[in-house]
């Protein structure tokens, strides 16, 4: 589906992006991909990658901006929309910032693609957008029903929106890992809860499921991947084994599990092999052939979450996916 097409990539040069770029111009060759966004300097240093590749353009802009993405979205098939306030803290202080480019920016991409006739966008979401308890999780909960929502607001027009949606990301820049193996070295690592788990997904398996939502969504779908969980206090043995950990409270908005298909979702949710696929009460979409295809609806109790996952990531198995990525580790 992608294979000679224009991608464009809101928040390009994060990490998802930096992943996502090269991963799709090997595999599906586009005729050009599109990195939107607003820091000048990673899009100069992001270039130096892809430099001498006529492919890969870059758009300063931002999704606050509407008159700009209506600019930027000319000619453009397929768009990941990857950009976000999405520091629980700094949404928490900063509140009216964080709706302006999480609820406001989905605003104007729905209404901008199918304005430029864009055909599929896939949003990124995460497990805080499940049964919110902080303000950035509020936001991609808003998010994602505008998205969802955008598919009868396209009317006759065939521009179509899905939301893909994982949780802690492996070795991405401001999450766990880097952080523990920048302070392992202090011979201490701080543990906010030894209770808490987190979902494991690398950005390789993110970038295979917006390819599968791209190829799978009529639209409306939220994708939420099999992952493995682990203990915080096994992810904090894996980096440092001869380190002292030392436990520091949960921070404010911070939950202790993560979860990616509430309760309330179970209703609506199938699952498939690799899978699940929560589907929109809206207009009896959730009983849509074509949406389920295959799928098998859960148990009217279910729910997807990081303490009760069935599958567990070991401490070497960890262990073992940091050495194979010792370079990416907070790099990208």
């Amino acid at each position: 589906m992608l294979t000679n097409s224009t991608i464009l990539v809101t928040g390009g040069t994060g990490s998802f992006g930096n992943v996502f770029v090269p991963m799709t111009l090997a595999k599906y060759n586009p005729r050009k991909l599109i990195i939107y966004s607003r820091d000048e300097m990673k899009q100069w240093n992001m270039a130096k990658l892809f430099k001498g590749d006529s492919r890969v353009r870059f758009f300063i802009g931002d999704v606050r901006d509407r008159d700009r993405l209506y600019r930027a979205l000319d000619g453009v098939d397929f768009v990941v929309h990857a950009a976000a306030t999405k520091i629980v803290p700094t949404a928490e202080y900063n509140p009216f910032e964080c709706i302006k480019t999480n609820v406001n920016g989905a605003m104007n991409l729905v209404d901008a693609c199918i304005d430029r006739g864009v055909r599929r966008l896939v949003a990124l979401s995460t497990d805080k957008a499940s049964s919110p308890i902080n303000l950035y999780g509020a936001t991609k909960l808003v998010s994602d029903k505008v998205f969802i929502a955008g598919n009868a607001y396209a009317g006759s027009r065939d521009t179509r929106f899905s939301v893909v949606r994982y949780g802690n990301v492996m070795g991405s820049r401001g999450s766990v890992i880097p952080f523990f193996v920048e302070t392992a070295r202090s011979g201490t690592l701080t543990i906010t809860d030894p209770r808490m788990t987190r979902f494991m997904i690398s950005l390789e398996q993110g970038v295979e499921l917006v390819w599968h939502a791209f190829d799978d969504m009529v639209g409306g779908e939220i994708y939420v991947k099999k992952i493995p969980s682990m203990n915080i206090c096994d992810i904090a043995r894996a980096v440092g084994p001869d380190c002292e950990q030392k436990v520091i409270g949960i921070r404010p908005g911070e939950k202790l599990h993560e979860q990616m298909v509430g309760v309330e979702d179970a209703p609506h949710t199938y699952e498939y092999p690799g899978h699940y696929k929560i589907l929109p009460a809206i207009h009896s979409w959730d009983r849509d052939a074509g949406r389920i295809k295959d799928g098998q609806r859960v148990p009217e109790d279910f729910s997807y979450r990081s303490d009760t996952n069935r599958e567990w990531m070991t401490v070497p198995q960890l262990q073992a996916w940091m050495k194979a990525n010792a370079a990416k580790i907070g790099a990208i």
